[in-house]
């Protein structure tokens, strides 16, 4: 049986290899997309989720929601630095393409509401919008089945700052709401997962340049600028936690270690804001979440493979690729 699933993203380079795993997998059952204030201009991640729709041949099938448009309580911070526009330049003519008229916060709320106990949240940007889907209907909580939050760093590094990763530092209000709110939570964190186990070398995007697909070619030119970016920082390939995220939702046999943690965000913190403190059971603290230790690495790669080897019908040509 599929999972019944949102997936709520900040649409740039690996959220858009998210949307493809929600879009393509057997598994799933995408009920819509809800788009949050995070990677890129709020426009810009409209446009590069209808494109990721189009390039996987389900344009007009699976809605999409305008949600928050800044954090809760401070300004937007762009990771354009990182991402570009977030699709490597593609484009396509996106006239008569209209979001839903709904928002997605109450989409959210009402997508759980209709299903209680069934619908799982893939959470791939900045917390925004599930907390104020908590505050809108604290139903909301136990209407979800299980959320899946791609965001901070277990007791690691940050990649926006030393201390924290982008989706917690963005809005750390959101995050530590949502933490606090009592979800069945599963953590994909940055440090050390990501940085371990859900990067691309050389030789496994060479892998998939060869596949030859629409889909691949899109990989690759979503892929690009962040693929540079990572490069100048250190990291030796494309990072890729958003599309783990959705896959170890799908795919629970990914998923090799995880462990129960107490977690908060530090939203007060002039070095720390947005720092995910993660409690591994001996400071007295109740846990709240999985955190995942390991993945399958290779069994993760080989299910990108299976997504993106998959023979799509673009409905509108895209520019670029």
């Amino acid at each position: 049986m599929a999972t019944p699933l949102v997936i709520d993203t900040d649409t740039a380079q690996d959220d858009c290899v998210a949307l493809l795993v929600g879009l393509l997998d057997p598994g799933a059952d995408l009920r819509a997309v809800t788009m949050v204030a995070g990677n890129v201009g709020f426009d810009q991640q409209v446009r590069n989720a209808f494109l990721t729709l189009n390039v996987a041949g389900r344009l007009g099938e699976v809605p999409v929601y305008l949600g928050c448009r800044r954090p809760l309580t401070r300004p937007w911070v762009s990771a354009e630095n990182v991402h570009g526009d977030g699709s490597g330049g593609l484009s396509m003519d996106q006239a008569g393409l209209e979001p839903e008229s709904e928002h997605a916060v109450d989409a959210l709320v009402r997508l759980a509401a209709e299903n209680p106990g069934e619908l799982s949240v893939v959470a791939i940007g900045p917390l925004t919008n599930i907390a104020m889907a908590v505050a809108k209907d604290p139903g909301f909580v136990r209407n979800v089945r299980a959320l899946y939050v791609m965001g901070g760093s277990n007791n690691g590094r940050g990649n926006i700052t030393a201390a924290a990763e982008f989706n917690f530092y963005v809005d750390p209000e959101a995050a530590k709401a949502v933490f606090g709110a009592g979800f069945d939570v599963t953590v994909v964190p940055w440090d050390p997962l990501t940085l371990r186990q859900a990067v691309f070398g050389q030789e496994r995007l060479d892998a998939l340049a060869a596949i030859g697909t629409p889909l691949a070619d899109f990989f690759g030119r979503v892929c690009s600028a962040t693929l540079e970016f990572d490069r100048r920082v250190g990291i030796d390939g494309t990072t890729h936690p958003d599309s783990l995220t959705a896959a170890v939702l799908l795919r629970p046999e990914l998923v090799r270690r995880a462990g129960r943690y107490h977690v908060d965000v530090e939203t007060a913190g002039e070095l720390t804001r947005g720092y995910s403190a993660m409690s591994w059971g001996v400071h007295g603290l109740e846990p709240n979440a999985t955190v995942i230790e390991e993945i399958d690495a290779e069994g993760f790669f080989d299910h990108l493979v299976e997504v993106l080897s998959r023979r799509t019908s673009p409905a509108r040509a895209i520019t670029g690729l």
